[in-house]
Parts: C-alpha cells; sequence; structure tokens
C-alpha cells in the first residue's frame, strides 16, 4: 500500500512540475515593438470635426429591400466628399464603381512596389422607427455635445471613411508624396452584403491586373473590459472573418380549419426541427482562441496559464468556461439562430405553407453546403425542404508574418504602449472577404475603443463617437499611410 501511495505521490509531483513548466515556458512575448516616429498631427481639430458631422447628416441607408434605396444621398454624399477633400480630388484619380461606390487612386512613384488598399463603407444601417424618440441627439443630425460626435454611422463606419479622408488631406497638405501606390475604397453596401459595392469594385481591380500589398478594412477595435484575461486594453486584429447563411425550412400542408387539426401542424413540424438544430449544436474547436492567445498569454495571470498551456488536459474544462458566455461561445464553432418564422395569416386557419429562416455564422473549415447538409441530415424530415437564401463560404486566413500585419500592430503600439496587439477570428462579416483574390494579406481592424457600454450602440440607439476618439482614428491613419506609402 505504501508503495501505491509513494507512485501516485511522485506521479502527482511529476504532473504537477510538467504543468507548472510549460505554463512558464509555453508563451512568449510575442508584442510587437512599437513603431518609431509615432508624433502628434496638426489637426486643425474644429473643421475636421465639422467635416465629420456633416458626413453623419447626410442619411446613404442601405435597406433589405432595394426598392428603398436612396440614390441621391449617395450622390449627395460623393458631392459632399469632393467639396469637403479638395486636395484628394486634386492628387487622386476618382472611380465611380457601379454608380456608387468610389475608389481613389494616388499613384506611387516606384511602381514596382505593390500598391496598398484602405477599404471603409459609405452606406449605414437604418433607424428604427420605434426607437427614433429614444436617441438622445436626433440620429441624422450629426450633433456635437460635450465633447461626443453623434448620428447613424457615427462608428459603423463613417468614422473610418472620414479618419481615412481627414489623414490623407493632411499628408498631401504637407507635400507627402508616396513611393507605394495608395488606393481607397469605399462600397456603398456593405450593410446588405457588398454585393454590389465591394465585390464589383474587387472585380473592377482585377480586371486592370492589380494585387495589393496588404489591405485593411473595418472589423477589428481597442477592446477594454471584453477581454478577460488581461487587464490592459486589447487590440484585436481581424485575420479572417466568418462565413454566412441563411436557410429557409419549408413545410407545404393541406391547411383547413384549425377546428380540425392534424398530429402536427406545419408550424409544429417546423418547431420540433428548430428545437433539434438548437439541442445540436457545431463542434467546437480552440484553433482560433488559440490563435488570440499567443499573443496574449505572457501577460495573463499564472493560473490561466496552466489551463491554456495544458489544454491535452484542460480542454474540456476550458470549452465549458468559454460555452457559458455567447459571445465566446461563438468564437468556438458555426453558430446557429433561428430569426424568422411565418404561417398562417389568420388564427384559425391552418398553414398552407410554414417558414423559418436559420442564420448561421459558419466557421473556418465548414462551407455553406456543408453546413446544409448537416441540417438536413440532422432534422431528417422528408417534409422539409431546406434552402440556402444567401451564403458566404468564410475568408481565408490571412498571415500574422506580413508586412501588412506589422505595420498595424506596430503603430497601434507606437500610438500607446500599453495596448496589447492580438489577431482573431471576426464573428461578423465586412467587405473585406471579397478581396482575397487581390492580396494574401487581408486585415480588420479600425480605431476605436470598444467596450461593454460602446459595443451595443453599432447599429444601435445613441450610436456616438468621443471627439477625441475619432481625432485619434485619424492619427493612427494618418501614421499608417505614411508608412506605407514610404516603403
Amino acid at each position: 500500500m505504501k508503495k501505491i501511495i509513494a507512485v501516485i505521490v511522485i506521479a502527482v509531483i511529476v504532473l504537477c512540475g510538467v504543468l507548472v513548466y510549460r505554463a512558464e515556458t509555453t508563451f512568449q512575448d510575442r508584442q510587437p515593438a512599437p513603431a518609431e516616429g509615432i508624433t502628434g498631427v496638426a489637426i486643425d481639430e474644429a473643421r475636421a470635426v465639422g467635416r465629420f458631422s456633416g458626413a453623419l447628416k447626410i442619411p446613404t441607408i442601405s435597406h433589405d429591400d432595394r426598392s428603398d434605396f436612396d440614390a441621391q444621398a449617395f450622390l449627395d454624399f460623393h458631392a459632399f466628399l469632393e467639396t469637403s477633400y479638395p486636395l484628394v480630388h486634386e492628387h487622386t484619380e476618382l472611380s465611380v464603381i457601379n454608380g456608387y461606390s468610389l475608389v481613389y487612386r494616388l499613384p506611387g512613384s516606384n511602381p514596382s512596389l505593390e500598391p496598398v488598399l484602405f477599404m471603409s463603407h459609405i452606406d449605414v444601417v437604418p433607424v428604427e422607427e420605434a426607437t427614433s424618440d429614444r436617441w438622445t441627439q436626433p440620429p441624422f443630425s450629426g450633433a456635437v455635445s460635450d465633447g461626443t460626435i453623434w448620428g447613424r454611422g457615427a462608428l459603423d463606419v463613417k468614422l473610418g471613411l472620414i479618419s481615412l479622408m481627414e489623414a490623407l488631406e493632411q499628408l498631401l497638405a504637407e507635400g507627402i508624396r508616396p513611393q507605394r501606390g495608395i488606393y481607397f475604397s469605399f462600397g456603398h453596401d456593405e450593410e446588405v452584403g457588398g454585393s454590389d459595392g465591394a465585390a464589383k469594385v474587387a472585380e473592377y481591380f482585377t480586371s486592370q491586373g492589380l494585387r495589393f500589398d496588404y489591405v485593411i478594412d473595418e472589423g477589428g477595435a481597442v477592446t477594454e473590459g471584453l477581454i478577460n484575461v488581461v487587464d490592459r486594453p486589447v487590440a484585436v486584429i481581424g485575420l479572417v472573418e466568418k462565413g454566412y447563411v441563411n436557410l429557409v425550412l419549408t413545410v407545404d400542408a393541406p391547411g383547413g380549419h384549425s377546428s380540425s387539426p392534424p398530429a402536427q401542424t406545419a408550424l409544429g413540424i417546423l418547431s420540433r426541427a428548430i428545437v433539434r438544430v438548437e439541442d445540436n449544436p457545431f463542434a467546437t474547436k480552440l484553433d482560433y482562441f488559440n490563435m488570440n492567445f499567443e499573443y496574449l498569454g505572457a501577460h495573463t495571470p499564472f493560473k490561466t496559464r496552466v489551463f491554456m498551456a495544458n489544454q491535452w488536459l484542460f480542454s474540456p474544462v476550458i470549452k465549458k468556461q468559454l460555452l457559458a458566455d455567447a459571445g465566446t461561445a461563438a468564437a468556438l464553432r458555426t453558430t446557429a439562430a433561428a430569426t424568422m418564422m411565418s404561417g398562417s395569416p389568420k388564427a384559425n386557419i391552418l398553414p398552407t405553407r410554414a417558414q423559418a429562416v436559420i442564420n448561421f455564422r459558419i466557421f473556418p473549415g465548414e462551407t455553406v453546403e456543408s453546413v446544409r447538409q448537416r441540417i438536413i441530415e440532422l432534422i431528417d424530415d422528408e417534409r422539409i425542404a431546406v434552402s440556402g437564401e444567401y451564403g458566404t463560404d468564410p475568408s481565408r486566413v490571412s498571415p500574422v508574418a506580413s508586412r501588412g500585419f506589422d505595420l498595424i500592430a506596430s503603430t497601434i503600439r507606437g500610438m500607446d504602449e500599453n495596448i496589447l496587439v492580438a489577431p482573431y477570428l471576426l464573428q461578423g462579416g465586412t467587405d473585406a472577404k471579397y478581396f482575397y483574390p487581390l492580396s494574401d494579406n487581408v486585415y480588420r481592424f479600425l480605431m476605436f475603443r470598444a467596450t461593454p457600454e460602446t459595443l451595443p450602440r453599432v447599429h444601435g440607439i445613441d450610436e456616438q463617437v468621443p471627439v477625441e476618439g475619432f481625432l485619434q482614428a485619424i492619427r493612427f491613419y494618418y501614421h499608417l499611410i505614411r508608412q506605407s506609402m514610404q516603403s
């Protein structure tokens, strides 16, 4: 018995030693060195804020129903940019793509260098009529009050577009001329998928035979209070984004009067199918959580490193904890959300056709078709037809070992060394997905502070940006463009 106890004690000691050793040695500090020469930028603050305010007053709304498209608002926005940024329009070549999307080209002096593409989008989401009176400032007022700029699109994403234009106008005013060409691409329908805007811009670039050194779009931010394994701000740079598909489940039935219902109505059949989907979630993978943690691990508490460095033992515990929160759970797998259902037009009529829509955000490694096939097999009911309403596969994964990632990360750190940088998987979608044929290095980051308080305002009530946050976005693009164009 004593020998058994001794063996157990030795085994426990060895195990603890392995766990501690791996925790101490697995995670090296991978934070990029801050870029040198990051200095203040002489921004005319009042003028810049006034132009941002003016941009927010123009209701460039994308509606799901394309017949509601207000072409004049987009043409007014084009004219606003031309008037507001004379140097950009003097020194760049402007192309209007598919009527409403804009491409600006600032040629470089060295044609052997691949250009860099900076992206944003013109359109914003609608404001729900029922919520318009709940805004502190009217949603299209562009109001500036108490150090804050208010309006639909302030965060998503006229902040990016106007900051880019301000930065380039400033650089041109200083006489900076690029060795490497610079392109701006502003799509007009990102909020409804980008098929008429960014997709057409990508086709245009392809027809020109262009390749880009790197591409940067929205999709990341400086997070505060959102990544609880560290107590410092973390700038997340998107390397990859999930795919997207709406699967429509349809059941046709004879109908009739509700006083003589069958054992299962069409809606009942659909409901069982939805429950089956919700009760059988997709498999979880820690791949992209680990990718993120590789950059943060050295800055986390020892206990956290013990768990993360020894996933051969603790992965079930890690997954259980991450799955307990909807935000982190979505970073581990394909998600399914039943969002719409329709049936009979009247309470006492059995539906002759019932439909439900399930929205899937597709994890890399899956495809639209593989998701559809899994759902068909899972439902296993020939009475239910499953069709795809709209879908895109997950994007490719951009490398961290690239000039583009290094420039973005080092510029962030050069502005504030307290900020940690980490790559991540974007759970939403951006226009960037269309540009992988044009560059291996496609990234997603916008300089703004994302907190538990600010995130609900994206597409929500009281969308706003602090004046200082807007100025910081200009400074970021100023330095990133300047570094990108000179080498």
